[in-house]
């Protein structure tokens, strides 16, 4: 086929097509730095051949049908054409039929055309799966775990406001969840700032949340007395955000109703706890309850078809140990109820209903609480031990369970004496927690005279303050440090904490917060100087990695890191002392003023007893001596002189008081130059009066 002009020839055509197939996966998408065109003899609209490479031609253009067009002036085209130079708004697309055409191009376009994925696009699409799933689940500790491996932390913010707002729109169920969920994440996976930070969000976009919410306004206003209430919000949240918001705003609304509505009533704390229908501790409690209510029932009418239908119905799969191991107590409490809680038991695994893996879970709490069963059933390891194989040859507890009997029944002399320790110190606990005597318990422990199971109660007394309520667990923070001034080494609450960490997945088994829970006495021992922050570390290193103890522990120093850790720890069970660290030294600092310029010593040590804190007298103590020095009245001796006869500052809260001041005199010396004199001559006058411990001595060393 002859050339016209401008046009390939027939073997040009072949030539190129060859190239093309040869170097296709080299080829450029830019035709001016194409290399076939390099060895192309093409012709020019004149006649002349055209440049080796670049274009072919400068005037004329064929288009991929074979039409011949007029280039417009500067190169800019007309249709099919290239377009100016660094002119890249064409709408082009790729014509396969086009020698030219690269098969590579098409994924390219693909590739440059797709939008960029945005991090935080991505993550919203992510927090709303996992807050649909908590929301189905109700698993805590899913959620965090989830919401911990999907990074990106310094989005939470967005995860606050959308759990909240999801669960606005939702029952009050859903809501319940949403503040027990804030809480269980505050400090551990989301910084108390993001929360914060949440909330701002959501109260400057309630305006449009009230457009599908028409209460939105009052159920942001719980939701933000809740976070005050659960201490995830500071009280003076309120106040600030009222000064960035419009008067006329929703969002400011929304404050003023948390104030007036929520936080203002008598007993706000439980009233807005129980808006939604109480807490997770009270469903736990509530479930355990109505488990015993079955098992009862079931024992009196027999009727097992009942009974399996009303555990199903409780929908608590997850907790079906417990029971397995209620059911097994009560069969060893009462003969006669063996062989029907056998039944039971069996039939609940043969239909399903519990698995294999919640059967042996139960069986292990209880081989595990044998020694404490004991002591209300002297025969319980013998009773279990029989119950055991009957179970397995039923088929509906696994052949692999192993009963640790104790060496075939022969319990040493050691073992009896643990025991009845045990159980002595049962009762003095329970009888603590009635009369909130701490002298009295004091005494009783003495009386015992078995220093070396100071960490067994110490396990012993956390453990039931868990399965109780907050009153209980404060009252143990308190005598914990009543008992480290008075009783107990720092070894031995670092023994009983290891001892409470080992078990802690037990426990959890028991009390489904235990871990929290356990965190919060952790981190309250060292705010109370019961523990030293390098106590928490060596406690972890004693631990199994990646144990339930290890990452209490590490709940523990996220607790105390936090930003006012103090004043929020000494409230985490609504503050049996009642005062924040703070408010405590304001008011010995008075008291010590009062004193120095009135001179009553019966006023002042009756201040000191309404302190109420016992575990603290080593500030008043220190705070009098350093006034001594300032003021020049060595008068502030005799309060402490009097307190010491009257047994309100123990001898170790005397000597922990003048050992504060030994170690700060480096800097009381910049305001008082002759203040390790004065010191030197206090520590003289306690030594003679027997005030603090014979070993207290002044040397650096």
């Amino acid at each position: 086929m002859a050339s016209d002009e401008g046009m390939l020839t027939d073997g040009q055509w072949k030539k190129l097509e060859v190239a093309t197939l040869k170097n296709a996966g080299n080829l450029s998408s830019s035709p001016k730095s194409h290399p076939l065109f390099a060895d192309l003899n093409i012709k020019s609209p004149t006649g002349g051949k055209g440049p080796v490479a670049g274009f072919p031609f400068r005037h004329v253009r064929r288009s991929h049908s074979g039409k011949h067009i007029r280039v417009k002036k500067e190169g800019a085209g007309g249709k099919g054409t290239w377009g100016k130079l660094l002119d890249t708004d064409l709408d082009c697309f790729l014509d396969k039929n086009d020698p030219n055409y690269d098969s590579g191009e098409g994924a390219y376009d693909e590739l440059v055309d797709s939008p960029v994925s945005d991090p935080l696009d991505d993550y919203k699409k992510a927090v709303v799966s996992i807050i649909e799933e908590y929301f189905t689940t109700g698993d805590v500790k899913v959620a965090a775990s989830d919401l911990r491996e999907l990074g990106s932390s310094e989005y939470h913010p967005y995860f606050t406001k959308r759990l909240v707002s999801m669960a606005m729109d939702r029952h009050d169920k859903e809501k319940e969840m949403a503040s027990v969920l804030l809480s269980a994440l505050y400090a551990d996976v989301i910084l108390p700032d993001q929360i914060r930070d949440g909330f701002i969000r959501l109260l400057r976009s309630v305006d449009d949340l009230a457009v599908d919410i028409p209460d939105a306004v009052n159920v942001l206003a719980l939701f933000i007395a809740r976070a005050i209430v659960d201490e995830i919000l500071p009280p003076v949240f309120l106040a600030r955000s009222k000064k960035n918001l419009p008067v006329s705003s929703k969002g400011f609304q929304v404050i003023v109703t948390a104030e007036k509505s929520y936080l203002s009533a008598p007993h706000h704390a439980e009233l807005v706890e129980r808006k939604w229908g109480g807490s997770t501790h009270t469903t736990v409690e509530e479930t355990k309850k109505k488990i015993s209510e079955i098992l009862k029932e079931y024992v009196e009418n027999g009727d097992t078809y009942e009974a399996c239908r009303c555990i199903r119905e409780l929908g608590v799969t997850f907790f079906h140990h417990e029971v397995v191991k209620r059911a097994l107590v009560l069969a060893m409490e009462s003969q006669a109820a063996e062989p029907l809680i056998l039944r039971l038991l069996n039939e609940a695994a043969e239909e399903g209903l519990i698995s294999s893996s919640q059967m042996v879970k139960g069986f292990n709490r209880v081989a595990e609480s044998l020694d404490d069963l004991a002591l209300d059933i002297p025969s319980a390891r013998k009773l279990f031990d029989s119950i055991v194989p009957k179970a397995i040859s039923g088929g509906w507890l696994d052949d692999s369970f192993k009963v640790n009997s104790d060496q075939d029944g022969r319990e040493s002399s050691q073992d009896d004496k643990l025991r009845q320790y045990k159980k002595d110190t049962v009762n003095i606990i329970q009888e603590y927690f009635l009369s909130d005597d701490i002298p009295e318990l004091i005494r009783s422990l003495e009386d015992l005279a078995t220093p070396e199971y100071n960490p067994v109660f110490l396990k012993k007394l956390i453990t039931l303050a868990l399965d109780k309520k907050n009153r209980e667990k404060e009252m143990a923070s308190v005598l914990l440090s009543s008992l480290h001034m008075e009783l107990f080494s720092t070894e031995d609450f670092i023994n009983g904490f290891i001892m409470l960490l080992e078990s802690a997945e037990d426990t959890a088994l028991d009390i489904m917060d235990a871990s929290n829970e356990l965190a919060l006495f952790l981190a309250r021992a060292v705010i109370d100087d019961v523990l030293a922050p390098l106590n928490l570390e060596e406690i972890s290193t004693k631990l199994p990695p990646k144990s339930t103890g290890t990452e209490t522990v590490r709940s523990a120093r996220s607790l105390i890191s936090a930003r006012h850790a103090g004043e929020r720890l000494l409230r985490s069970w609504g503050g049996g002392s009642g005062w924040i660290v703070e408010d405590a030294k304001d008011k010995i600092l008075k008291l010590l003023e009062e004193y120095e310029m009135g001179g009553v010593t019966s006023e002042a040590c009756q201040c000191i007893r309404d302190l109420g804190m016992p575990f603290f007298n080593h500030e008043v103590v220190k705070k009098a001596l350093v006034m001594a020095m300032e003021k020049k009245n060595d008068g502030l001796l005799n309060l402490l002189e009097e307190c010491f006869g009257e047994g309100l500052i123990t001898m170790n809260q005397m000597t922990k008081g003048f050992g504060r001041v030994k170690d700060s005199l480096d800097d009381l010396s910049l305001d008082i130059p002759n203040a390790r004199e004065k010191l030197e001559l206090y520590v003289g006058r306690a030594m003679d009066n027997g005030w603090i411990l014979p070993e207290f001595a002044m040397s650096d060393e």
